[in-house]
């Protein structure tokens, strides 16, 4: 079980025990302090391969390739890289595997970065046009219920599924 973080990590220790208990071994990540938690206890797990990498678009093909091994896995990326992913999307969509993918957003509720705003608005509606269901998160007791319904639509249902961790649930950076 998670170690004890505080309040404020509970959920995301419970998203990662969550995640582990569905089996999910593969681990990509572009380094965030949104995933912070995740990818450290994802780096301490013996039980799971977790990689990091140079750029969002590399985790596509990494998830891409997980299942083709009989693996699940999940890409934890900040939203300002989901523009990053829009044409290796079509290796998603095209191949028909299984995604999903954590999202911590960007240029929403309480954003103070100018630079952060284009791409965080455009995320849902860029996703969607690529066939990528999106599921927001607001509020902590909506994490797990959101997190297993996209486990199930993506590893169950062969769909592509983004989880988009919303600035209310993860807070806005003051800068």
């Amino acid at each position: 079980m998670a170690q004890s973080n505080g309040g404020a990590a509970r959920w995301q220790d419970e998203l990662y025990d969550l995640l582990r208990r569905n089996n999910v071994t593969q681990f990509a990540y572009v380094p965030d302090a949104g995933h912070r938690i995740l990818i450290d206890r994802s780096l301490a797990d013996p039980g799971v391969h977790s990689v990091a990498l140079t750029t969002e678009e590399e985790g596509v093909a990494l998830m891409a390739g997980a299942d083709l091994g009989g693996a699940r896995g999940v890409l934890l990326m900040q939203s300002s890289g989901a523009g990053n992913c829009v044409n290796m999307l079509s290796l998603i969509k095209g191949g028909r595997f299984p995604f999903l993918t954590l999202l911590s957003m960007r240029g929403d509720f309480g954003e103070g970065n100018p630079w952060q705003f284009p791409m965080g608005q455009a995320v849902e509606p860029v996703l969607r046009e690529m066939g990528v269901i999106c599921l927001r998160i607001e509020q902590p007791e909506d994490v797990i219920p959101t997190a297993t319904a996209a486990m199930t639509m993506a590893f169950q249902g062969g769909n592509a599924v983004a989880v988009l961790l919303t600035q209310k649930l993860l807070g806005a950076k003051a800068f």
